[in-house]
């Protein structure tokens, strides 16, 4: 079985900046393509960033040059640093991954989810 855990929302003033981390862990045999998705109150659920397994980054318009997205395979974890944030970021973020397990196959999977409140 594979796993997803979250870490790092909380509340952080206009301009500030969070580091997000999701740390995969269980019978992983590799790990495609990683993400970050975020749903805001009365809001559908929309992408904010993904990293493919060789780098490649893509993001959301609202986020490009503010928030960058990075992983450390050895780890087994994906980032999402977000500076210069707006009360407009203010949402539940949930990270998502595309994996290979070694009992159960191809699965995509979500973490649980870290609120991330931009409030003075």
């Amino acid at each position: 079985q594979v796993q997803l855990v979250e870490s790092g929302g909380g509340l952080v003033q206009p301009g500030g900046s969070l580091r997000l981390s999701c740390a995969a862990s269980g019978s992983i045999f590799r790990l495609n393509a990683m993400g970050w998705y975020r749903q805001a109150p009365g809001k559908e659920r929309e992408l904010v960033a993904t990293i493919r397994s060789g780098g490649s980054t893509n993001y959301a318009d609202s986020v490009k040059g503010r928030f960058t997205i990075s992983r450390d395979n050895a780890k087994n974890t994906v980032y999402l640093q977000m500076n210069s944030l707006k009360p407009e970021d203010t949402a539940v973020y949930y990270c998502n991954v595309d994996a290979i397990s070694l009992r159960e196959g191809h699965l995509e999977l979500w973490g649980q989810g870290t609120l991330v409140t931009v409030s003075s």
